[in-house]
């Protein structure tokens, strides 16, 4: 820039080009286009796309003759100073405040010309403002994480004074209080951090909670929708501490620390009723917590919302309205099938229906359903339930997972005699669930005899509806799933990654799902005690959609990512 430039008394477009980062005819393209949008030049340009928001803002610090905000110092605000100010008016005024000291606070503003917002300030904190101007994306990305942190603080504080634990199983449950001061002076930081883990999954919607030791710290993960997230990583002194703690809510032994050790305990916060399965295992570094949350507030699903397309969704309920015959869903660990099951339950019950579940555990409530809680520790295992049911007259019969031959036995049975029986199992796809149910050692004609409907699915994580963004996908990424370009029409989608989905693009998550109705060739397949090949492509030629077309279907309808099917589904081979 010349001697003889001064950028405090020249127009902005003047700027931009004198240090490079505009044309003239760019400028006068961007005048026209202002008159009939009564947009700020800077702005226009912006939208226009000749030049970047950094640009507009150097060059706009330029003409004020203030500092421009620093990137990092804006990201990496001080939450404390921002919360001088009002997130109402930081936000109508567009303006954040960064640091502070006896005299001065630091403040970055979009607009630094707004006399009116900057005497505010000086009224609000009793401290005289230094105005540094910044660009209105990177200042927006700095309120939502200032303020964010700001409101989990306070949500942090509210949930630890609300949270109550009931310790020990139903027969010797008392409740425990949490509080800090409740505690000796030395277990106040550990109670406050068990709190702080508690309240963290509980408003993340997590399902699990690990506690990992490792040799110089402990991280604390939790999963969310099926992915595990650090949240934490205390020092390694924490660990014993923490288990501990853990032991002692959950009716554990302290003084083991060489075997694995099960307990459980409950978790009431407002709004939320949560069964805790504790899981205690020694390892190298010291002994490993896995927790996994079971919320019993109540089950708000249905069919409709599991995310059926609607074909196989008029399949599942033309089936679960049999007056008898079996339906077994398959999937690993988290999968969504007792999920399933409970919404084909709330789809049929009535007042004419008797009802009986086995689970290990009851994971939701439902009205009108009469659930039995398994404990094997005292002889209340599923067979010995299964055999007192049938003296119950039941007419519709869920079990929550067929784990053995006795169980498998029972459950045909049950089928064979003119009554409707749901169950899981582990298995990997829906042929494989025929043939698994086979290997557990039913016979074959029962089989074939009492099967009316397989199905196998998969959770898939949302794209987060707040960060979704379009794009072209590349032949390599299309090629990878097995899409061919001419059938993909359009840009597909994924989550830039923002505050409200801890910026990982996804928020929640739906399921996919293999169906195979029973037909007659496949039953005759079954009788003849047929191979888990031969089973795949007799349903393949009925018509069934794999996992992966399944999947691939969410992926073009912009539901779901290409990294995301890769994730939870295989290739056919």
């Amino acid at each position: 820039m010349s001697s003889n430039f001064n950028p405090q008394f020249a127009k902005l477009g003047e700027i931009l080009i004198k240090n490079g980062k505009a044309t003239e005819s760019g400028v006068n393209e961007a005048l026209a286009q202002q008159k009939t949008t009564n947009e700020k030049i800077g702005t226009t340009l912006i939208d226009m796309g000749f030049i970047e928001e950094d640009d507009f803002t150097t060059s706009y610090s330029q003409q004020l003759g203030i500092r421009k905000a620093d990137n990092f110092v804006l990201l990496e605000a001080d939450s404390e100073v921002a919360s001088l100010v009002p997130e109402d008016f930081a936000r109508e005024n567009r303006l954040l405040a960064i640091s502070k000291n006896e005299t001065t606070i630091v403040v970055a503003m979009e607009d630094p010309e707004d006399v009116v917002a900057i005497d505010s300030i000086k009224r609000l904190t009793n401290l005289n403002p230094d105005i540094l101007v910044s660009g209105p994306t990177l200042l927006e990305k700095a309120m939502d994480k200032v303020y964010g942190e700001i409101q989990k603080t306070a949500e942090v504080a509210e949930t630890i004074d609300s949270i109550t634990v009931i310790s020990g199983d139903e027969g010797s449950q008392e409740e425990v209080d949490l509080s800090p001061d409740k505690a000796s002076d030395e277990d106040a930081p550990i109670v406050k951090l068990v709190n702080l883990i508690f309240q963290e999954s509980i408003k993340e919607r997590a399902t699990d909670i690990h506690i990992e030791p490792m040799e110089k710290q402990v991280y604390i993960r939790i999963r969310i929708d099926g992915v595990l997230q650090t949240i934490m990583t205390p020092p390694i002194s924490s660990l014993s501490g923490l288990v501990t703690r853990i032991k002692i809510l959950s009716n554990l032994n302290i003084a083991e620390k060489r075997l694995p050790q099960d307990g459980r305990f409950s978790v009431k916060s407002p709004g939320k009723d949560i069964d805790i399965r504790v899981s205690i295992l020694p390892t190298v570094y010291g002994e490993k917590v896995v927790m996994r949350l079971l919320d019993k507030t109540g089950f708000d699903f249905n069919l409709t919302s599991l995310g059926f397309p609607k074909k196989n969704l008029n399949t599942f309920k033309k089936v679960i309205n049999q007056p008898y015959g079996m339906v077994v869903v398959s999937g690993p660990t988290g999968s969504g099938k007792s999920t399933s099951l409970y919404a084909a339950l709330k789809e049929i019950k009535s007042e004419r229906t008797n009802i009986t579940t086995v689970e290990d555990p009851v994971e939701y409530q439902l009205d009108g359903v009469n659930q039995v809680q398994i404990f094997d520790d005292i002889g209340l295992s599923f067979g010995s339930t299964l055999r007192s049911i049938l003296r119950q007259d039941p007419d519709i019969l869920l079990i929550g997972e067929i784990r053995d031959e006795e169980t498998a036995d029972i459950a045909v049975k049950f089928a064979l005699t003119g009554h409707l029986v749901f169950s899981t199992v582990h298995a990997n796809d829906a042929p494989g669930t025929i043939t698994r149910l086979l290997d557990i050692g039913i016979a074959p004609f029962l089989v074939g005899s009492c099967l009316n409907l397989v199905m196998a699915q998969r959770l898939v994580r949302r794209i987060c509806e707040k960060c979704k963004e379009e794009y072209t996908p590349t032949k390599e990424e299309l090629k990878l799933v097995g899409l061919e370009p001419e059938n993909v029409n359009g840009p597909l989608c994924k989550g830039k990654g923002c505050a409200d989905c801890r910026n990982t693009g996804y928020k929640g998550r739906l399921a996919i799902f293999e169906m195979i109705p029973m037909a007659r060739d496949l039953r005759k397949l079954v009788f003849d005690n047929a191979n888990e090949d031969e089973i795949r492509q007799a349903a393949l030629n009925n018509e069934m959609t794999t996992l992966r077309e399944a999947g691939l279907a969410r992926v073009i309808d912009g539901t779901t990512s290409v990294e995301e099917i890769l994730r939870s589904t295989v290739e056919e081979l």
